[in-house]
C-alpha cells in the first residue's frame, strides 16, 4: 500500500480572482482505489489550487516544459490511485485540466506575470519536494514523490493539538469565513477575504503569531441566511476553526451569531453595522471593528441637512427590504429625530435581498408631490447601481449616499459602466480613511497587497479587512504561546489607543466591543475614483 503525505505551505502569494494565503494541505492516498468521499473532497480541492500554478508555468516559455510536465504527471498518478472508477477519475481530470485553463488565462490576459508564475512554481516544487530536472533530462514519477514510504509513516496525520482548544494546534491557528460566492453582494465578500488573507499572510511570513500560522478557511453561504448555518457547522465540525473572522451579511448574521455564541467561539469584525452584533451589554466573543450602520446612516443623513443644506422632506432612504435596510433606516430615522421629526415623515423605498428588482421604488418615487432631492442607501452594489440608473434621468442633479458596505470600487465600477453621468453626486460613507491617501496603515496595506496578492487593485473593503485583521494579530500577540477564547477576548477588551495611522484610534473594553466609531466621507470624481470629502 502507497501512503505518503503531502504536507506544506502551498503558497505565499496570489492573483487576481484566485486569491491565496499560506495553506497548509494534506492528501492521504491509499493504493486500494477506493475513495471515500472526504479523499474526493480533498483531490477536488488540490485541483483547485495547483491546477491555476502549474496553468500559469505552461503558459510561461522561462518554465522549463519538463518542470511543468513533473508535476502534471504526478496530479494525474494522484487521480490514478484516488479511484479505480474510470468515470470518476474522467470527472477529476477534467476538473483538473480546467483549472490549468484558468492559470494559462491568467498570464494570457496580463493578469499574472512569467516571473510570479516561475515563483510560483518553485515553490509548489519545494511542497512536494520535487528538485527541478536539468534541462532535457528524464524523471521518474517515483524521484517526484517525497517523502518516501519509510519517512512518511513518521509524518503525523494530522497537527498536534493544543490541549483541548478548539482550532489551536501546535502550528497554526485556524479562522472560519462565511462569505458569498454568489448573489448580489459576492464582490465585496471575497474583497474583505482578501484584506485578512493578505494580513495573515504577512504575519506568517515573519514567523506567525508566537510561533503559530494563522489559516483563513472561507466557506458560501450566497448572501443567504437559509444557508449561513450549515456554513458555520462545516467549519466548526469539519475543518475545526478556532473562530469565525470576517462573516458577511447583516441577515446572515442572525443566523451565525447565535452559532458562535452557543459554541463560545470568537466572532470578529462581520462585515455589516447591524444591531445583531452590538448589544448592551456585548456579548462576550463578539467584537466588531466597523461603525454601525446607524452611525453611518446617521452620519449621511446630516452631511445632506447641513452641508447640503437640504429640507428633511427632500430626503428619501432606499434599502433592502430586510434587517441591513431596517438597520439603514434606523441611521437616517435618528438624525430625523435630532431635528424633531418622527420615522413616519420619511419616504422608505425598498427591494428584496439578492433580485435587482427596484422598480417598486422607482414607481414610489416619481409619485411624490414633494420633488426628492436627495436618496440615503443601504443597499449592496449592484441593486444600488440599478436604482440610480433607473432614476438619474428622471431626476437630474439627485444626491445619493450610500453606505461602506456598498463597496465602493465595485460600486464605481458598475457606475462607470452605465456611463460619466450616472457617478455624478454619488457618496459613499466608510469605516476607513481614504485609500489613495498616504496614511501609515495605507501604505503598509498597499505594500503588502503587492507582494502577496500582485495585480489586485486596493480598496475600501480589502483595507478594512487588512485593518481588522491587524487589529485580532495584536490581540493574538499579547496572548502568548497558551491561547483560547477567554484569554483572546481578555485581550481584545484590553486594547486601548491601539494606533495604526488612521487619524483615529483604536479601543475595546468590556463594555464596547466596536473599535472603531468615526466614519469618514467620499465622493465619486469624474474619473470614477471615490475622492475623500468632510462630511461636517
Amino acid at each position: 500500500m502507497l501512503n505518503w503525505w503531502i504536507n506544506s505551505t502551498l503558497l505565499r502569494r496570489s492573483w487576481l480572482n484566485s486569491r491565496w494565503t499560506p495553506v497548509l494541505f494534506g492528501a492521504l492516498l491509499a493504493g486500494t482505489g477506493t475513495a471515500s468521499a472526504d479523499d474526493l473532497s480533498v483531490v477536488r480541492d488540490l485541483a483547485s489550487r495547483v491546477g491555476p500554478i502549474v496553468g500559469s508555468a505552461q503558459a510561461c516559455p522561462n518554465v522549463a516544459p519538463s518542470r511543468v510536465q513533473l508535476i502534471v504527471d504526478k496530479f494525474q498518478s494522484v487521480i490514478r490511485e484516488v479511484s479505480n472508477d474510470d468515470a470518476v477519475r474522467g470527472d477529476l481530470s477534467r476538473l483538473f485540466e480546467h483549472y490549468l485553463g484558468d492559470g494559462r488565462s491568467l498570464v494570457s490576459t496580463g493578469r499574472t506575470v512569467c516571473t510570479a508564475a516561475e515563483s510560483q512554481i518553485a515553490d509548489l516544487e519545494r511542497t512536494i519536494n520535487i528538485v527541478p530536472p536539468p534541462s532535457g533530462a528524464a524523471s521518474s514519477l517515483a524521484d517526484a514523490i517525497a517523502p518516501a514510504a519509510a519517512n512518511a509513516a513518521v509524518v503525523p496525520t494530522e497537527p498536534v493539538p493544543q490541549g483541548d482548544v478548539h482550532g489551536v494546534t501546535d502550528r497554526e491557528i485556524r479562522f472560519g469565513m462565511v462569505i458569498p460566492y454568489t448573489g448580489s453582494a459576492k464582490e465585496n465578500g471575497q474583497s474583505y477575504k482578501l484584506g485578512f488573507e493578505v494580513a495573515f499572510a504577512k504575519a506568517n511570513d515573519g514567523g506567525g503569531v508566537n510561533g503559530r500560522m494563522l489559516k483563513l478557511i472561507p466557506a458560501d453561504d450566497g448572501f443567504e441566511p437559509s444557508r449561513t448555518l450549515g456554513a458555520m457547522k462545516q467549519l466548526w465540525d469539519k475543518d475545526q476553526v478556532f473562530g469565525y473572522v470576517g462573516n458577511l451579511g447583516t441577515p446572515t448574521a442572525e443566523v451565525s451569531v447565535p452559532f458562535a455564541l452557543d459554541h463560545r467561539a470568537l466572532f470578529y469584525a462581520g462585515f455589516t453595522g447591524g444591531s445583531v452584533l452590538r448589544h448592551d451589554p456585548p456579548d462576550r466573543y463578539v467584537f466588531n471593528y466597523r461603525p454601525s450602520f446607524v452611525e453611518e446612516g446617521d452620519a449621511a443623513v446630516r452631511y445632506l441637512l447641513k452641508m447640503r443644506k437640504l429640507r428633511p422632506n427632500q430626503i428619501a432612504a432606499f434599502g433592502e427590504n430586510d434587517s441591513l435596510g431596517d438597520q439603514g433606516f434606523a441611521g437616517v430615522a435618528k438624525a430625523f429625530r435630532a431635528i424633531g421629526l418622527n420615522d413616519s415623515s420619511i419616504l422608505r423605498l425598498t427591494y428584496n435581498r439578492n433580485t435587482l428588482d427596484v422598480d417598486d421604488a422607482v414607481n414610489q418615487l416619481r409619485q411624490q408631490k414633494v420633488p426628492i432631492r436627495a436618496v440615503a442607501m443601504t443597499a449592496t452594489t449592484r441593486p444600488a447601481a440599478k436604482f440610480i440608473e433607473k432614476t438619474r434621468d428622471l431626476f437630474p442633479g439627485m444626491i445619493y449616499t450610500n453606505m461602506s458596505i456598498v463597496g465602493a470600487t465595485a460600486f464605481a465600477e458598475e457606475l462607470k459602466l452605465l456611463g460619466p453621468r450616472f457617478g455624478e453626486n454619488v457618496i459613499v460613507t466608510q469605516s476607513v480613511p481614504a485609500v489613495a491617501g498616504y496614511s501609515s496603515e495605507v501604505l503598509e496595506f498597499k505594500t503588502a497587497l503587492a507582494k502577496y496578492a500582485p495585480g489586485e487593485t486596493p480598496d475600501y473593503i480589502s483595507l478594512e479587512g487588512f485593518i481588522a485583521a491587524n487589529v485580532l494579530i495584536d490581540a493574538l500577540r499579547r496572548c502568548g504561546r497558551q491561547v483560547d477564547s477567554e484569554k483572546l477576548v481578555e485581550a481584545l477588551e484590553n486594547t486601548r489607543n491601539l494606533d495604526l495611522g488612521l487619524g483615529a484610534p483604536i479601543n475595546f473594553g468590556r463594555s464596547d466591543h466596536q473599535a472603531m466609531h468615526k466614519v469618514w466621507g467620499t465622493q465619486l470624481d469624474k474619473d470614477g475614483k471615490f475622492q475623500p470629502i468632510e462630511l461636517e
